[in-house]
């Protein structure tokens, strides 16, 4: 094996030497060629013979020989291929030297037609290379790519893998005698070809059609490992000076995009960077257009990985004064006020009414946008920047639910409860009583003068003892009457109310009493002046209501009652005596669930009578001498709450 090896070496060798020799005899040959052909032209055109005078430079070739024409009358044709510098002086030398030096200095050709010089790059004779088979396997089962290459020619390495994988892999012209190294075992297929362009400083895209393109990477472009681990591209970073009107200093950026399956994302990380130059670098790298309406003032600093070109604009001009509009796939850039850019937008409210919409919009995101009431038809009319009010009508679309509505139940069960007694003799002297009354079920009869005379006889007639005889007009009333009362009083109202609002009921009674108040007016003759008001007294029952819908249908109910009612007869233009009771409670219930709030229990005693002085108050004597009456009374007012979710 080893001799095969020199073998081929010694012929490898011994062709370059030949191809050296070769190749020196040809450019021999060629200025041979070149020098005949000035000769005999000058022959005719007594330009290449005259003298020039020329100092050059850093002049580009076609430069030159334009200049060397111009002075001496020549036709010279240059060829685009010749493109380097020259650098001399010459001092009272003829054109043709000055070309023969050139042919000779830079490897030219020139060739003539008629009187015009043809100046060329001779065609290169490149030395045969004997091409090394590439060690390269692909498995198709697994999609996967094993290479061995070490300094082959990019051309050559992707032919081979083209042949084995049967995808397509594309070498641009400027790439074709690229060297690349690189040694993969069993890789998948595609990574395999990234790792090998990140290994050689190239980057790999992959076509829609599914071809497999190596580039070289353009100014400002490097190779890295991005925050997954995967390897990418991004723009290098660049020192910049700080726009017009935004804060003094230089400040660094770097900006690249990526193609995923989203679309193109744009990564950033700037410190201190004017906004315009984000802009544009953004724009460049997604191959956005743009129009820039107005000068866009101010730096920022941000970093972020892979967000869309129109969210990177949305975080650039939040909070500021500029904003962005795409009209047939054009954006247009500047300030939100600017016609172009305003958007008007129309917002028909469902559920809520716009009062109470308007004020939950934050008054920061009203700024720059002016907001138009349509009450007829329950909407909003929006005009400013596009950004700003697709926020707002999100926002809205977000807080217009349907807001449901509490129908609520309250059944008022009040339950009177007493008893009174009243017993007592009375007698006095009237013109027009006669004898009579109720003996059942309780005792009130009226015993007239007849009737007592009568009875007062029949005393005297089987007696001694004369009692005597009562006036005519005397009577005497006996009492004994005992009073039991049990009275239920039920009510049931219904109130509805929307979720979070207060419902109020109030039902009462109202009474007026007289009150005197006497003015006395001194002057000659003293007048007196009596004014009679009359005063309102009430006594409600109020009850306040306001629920609360959760999520999962239950009810929170804030409650307040307020209860006041009359006790007893009220003394004569007096205020009628009441009593009060309230309550606070938060409860919690199901969606038809029913509420007690019980008892609410007063009780009320009155002990009162009349009669003789002293003898009143006798034991047993004073139920002849007296009139007595007492009352008791107790009430057990009962509240029952129930919450009915209605949503249509």
């Amino acid at each position: 094996m080893k001799k095969v090896l020199l073998l081929v070496f010694f012929f490898v060798s011994v062709f370059q030497v030949q191809y050296l020799f070769a190749q020196g005899d040809a450019r021999a040959e060629r200025l041979r060629l070149v020098d005949e052909r000035l000769r005999n032209l000058a022959i005719t055109v007594p330009g290449l013979n005259q003298r020039v005078q020329l100092a050059v430079s850093g002049a580009s070739a076609q430069e030159f020989l334009r200049a060397l024409a111009q002075s001496n009358n020549l036709n010279i044709n240059v060829d685009p291929q010749v493109s380097f510098k020259v650098y001399n002086n010459f001092t009272n030398e003829t054109a043709l030297n000055v070309l023969l030096f050139l042919v000779k200095e830079f490897d030219l050709d020139m060739n003539l037609t008629g009187s015009i010089i043809s100046v060329t790059r001779p065609p290169l004779q490149r030395p045969l290379v004997v091409p090394r088979d590439i060690n390269a396997r692909y498995n198709a089962q697994n999609n996967t790519l094993s290479l061995e290459v070490s300094n082959d020619t990019l051309s050559q390495v992707a032919r081979k893998i083209t042949q084995l994988s049967q995808k397509n892999v594309v070498v641009p012209q400027a790439l074709l005698n690229a060297r690349v190294s690189g040694f993969f075992s069993e890789a998948p297929f595609e990574t395999a070809l990234e790792k090998l362009a990140y290994a050689n400083n190239l980057k790999l895209t992959r076509t829609s059609d599914n071809v497999y393109v190596f580039q070289s990477l353009e100014n400002g472009e490097e190779l890295f490992i991005d925050g997954d681990r995967n390897t990418s591209v991004r723009r290098t970073p660049r020192q910049v000076n700080a726009g017009p009107g935004g804060a003094a200093g230089p400040g660094t950026y770097s900006l690249f995009s990526r193609t995923g399956p989203q679309g193109k994302t744009i990564s950033a990380d700037a410190t201190n960077t004017p906004v315009i130059d984000l802009v544009r670098g953004a724009s460049q790298e997604v191959g956005a257009n743009y129009f820039i309406y107005s000068e866009i003032r101010g730096n920022i600093t941000t970093k972020v990985t892979d967000i869309s070109y129109e969210n990177f604009l949305s975080s650039l001009f939040q909070a500021t004064e500029y904003t962005y509009k795409k009209e047939n796939g054009i954006y247009l850039i500047g300030e939100r006020r600017l016609e172009g850019l305003r958007t008007n937008r129309v917002v028909q409210l469902q559920n809520r009414s716009m009062d109470t919409i308007l004020a939950m919009i934050p008054t920061e995101w009203k700024r720059g946008v002016e907001i138009k009431e349509f009450k007829e038809q329950n909407t909003l009319l929006l005009s400013g920047s596009s950004p700003q009010i697709t926020e707002i009508e999100n926002y809205i679309k977000q807080i217009d639910r349907l807001v449901p509505m509490v129908l609520i139940e309250v059944t008022l069960l009040d339950v009177r409860k007493g008893h009174g007694v009243k017993t007592g003799i009375s007698a006095g002297v009237s013109d027009s009583v006669k004898t009579g009354g109720t003996v059942m079920p309780g005792l009130d009869y009226t015993f007239g003068a007849a009737s007592i005379n009568d009875f007062l006889s029949r005393l005297g007639r089987n007696s001694s003892i004369n009692i005597g005889r009562v006036t005519p007009n005397f009577y005497v009333r006996l009492s004994a009457l005992e009073q039991n009362n049990n009275v239920e009083v039920r009510s049931i109202p219904k109130l509805s109310t929307l979720n979070g609002h207060a419902a109020s009921l109030s039902i009462g009674s109202t009474r007026y009493y007289s009150q005197k108040t006497q003015n006395v007016i001194p002057s000659l003759t003293t007048q007196t002046v009596v004014t009679e008001q009359f005063i309102e007294a009430k006594a409600n029952l109020v009850i306040n209501i306001r629920p609360i819908v959760s999520g999962d249908d239950q009810v929170t109910l804030n409650i307040k009652v307020d209860i006041s009612d009359f006790i007893g007869n009220p003394p004569e233009n007096a205020p009628p005596p009441t009593s009060n009771s309230k309550f606070e409670s938060i409860i919690r219930a199901r969606n038809e669930d029913m509420i007690v709030l019980g008892g609410l229990e007063r009780t009320e005693n009155s002990d009162s009578g009349s009669g003789v002085p002293f003898l009143s108050r006798i034991p047993v004597i004073k139920w002849l001498f007296s009139s007595r009456e007492k009352t008791t009374s107790k009430v057990v007012t009962l509240v029952f709450i129930k919450p009915i979710i209605v949503y249509n």
